[in-house]
């Protein structure tokens, strides 16, 4: 495994967090500049995003104290550890709230071509935070004989290295995402990451090895998130249907009147 510090000053996790987000925001600009998303709004998504990072990273650290909380309220209500999924949910609704705020000074339709790009952005630094996570131990799986295990620090016998397997599928999935967006201009790239990840996140729970406590129905915390995620994916491809309709029939009748002006 990597070391989780560098000249046992630096921590790996906060450095390859910290190069999870400048590849973000890399990402972000160099898409957008293909996407011709107005420079304008392409800023605002740069500073409204550094504020969703930050408030995203309350809300992860503040739904997993709830949920020890909830687990074990004897041990006091504490910000220690931190979940991916209470950050991405967090993070994505104070972006929103941003963006119905001011939306009304950018061009129409900036935020459908933002949609496209917008899980790349977030799947490149999704995928460096969980080497960061191997780095430091945590988010590991169960105990295995495997050649794939891995013997960490604190543990007695080798574990999955279920950090590095989400690691895999994140930058894959970017990849993925990027060559649909590149080659052919899809426009579902948001509801095919909900679903992916979701059903993927929902899967390697079962081989996840620290234990966060049972939710809904025995399952993970993280596993009742995944099947919301999911749903979401599936209502976004609904919603996306109806706002790029509704642009196709704008820019037709836009298209039509001013047909009418040169006949």
């Amino acid at each position: 495994m990597l070391p989780d510090k560098i000249f046992g000053l630096f921590s790996m996790y906060g450095l390859m967090i910290g190069v999870g987000i400048i590849l973000c925001f890399v990402v972000l600009y160099v898409y957008g500049k293909h996407a011709n998303i107005n420079k304008k709004f392409l800023d605002f998504v740069f500073y409204n995003g550094i504020i969703s990072i930050v408030g995203g990273f309350f809300f992860a650290y503040l739904v997993q104290a709830v949920l020890d909380y909830i687990k074990n309220p004897s041990a006091g209500f504490h910000f220690q550890n931190l979940t991916f999924m209470g950050g991405l949910i967090g993070g994505a609704g104070i972006f929103l709230i941003g963006y119905f705020i001011f939306r009304k000074k950018y061009p129409k339709g900036e935020m459908l071509k933002l949609l496209q790009i917008a899980p790349c952005c977030i799947l490149i630094a999704h995928a460096f935070g969980r080497i960061g996570c191997f780095c430091a131990g945590c988010c590991y799986g169960i105990e295995t004989d495997s050649w794939l295990g891995v013997l960490f620090p604190r543990h007695l016998t080798k574990v999955y290295p279920t950090q590095l397997f989400v690691f895999l599928f994140l930058f894959l999935l970017f990849a993925l995402c990027s060559i649909l967006f590149y080659k052919r201009n899809f426009k579902y790239n948001l509801p095919l990451y909900m679903i992916a990840y979701g059903v993927f996140r929902f899967l390697i729970e079962f081989i996840r090895g620290d234990d966060r406590g049972a939710f809904i129905l025995g399952m993970s915390p993280s596993q009742f998130w995944s099947i919301l995620l999911v749903a979401g994916g599936i209502a976004v491809i609904f919603l996306l249907n109806y706002l790029y309709k509704k642009q196709n029939e704008s820019n037709f009748t836009y298209s039509n009147s001013e047909q009418k002006k040169f006949d």
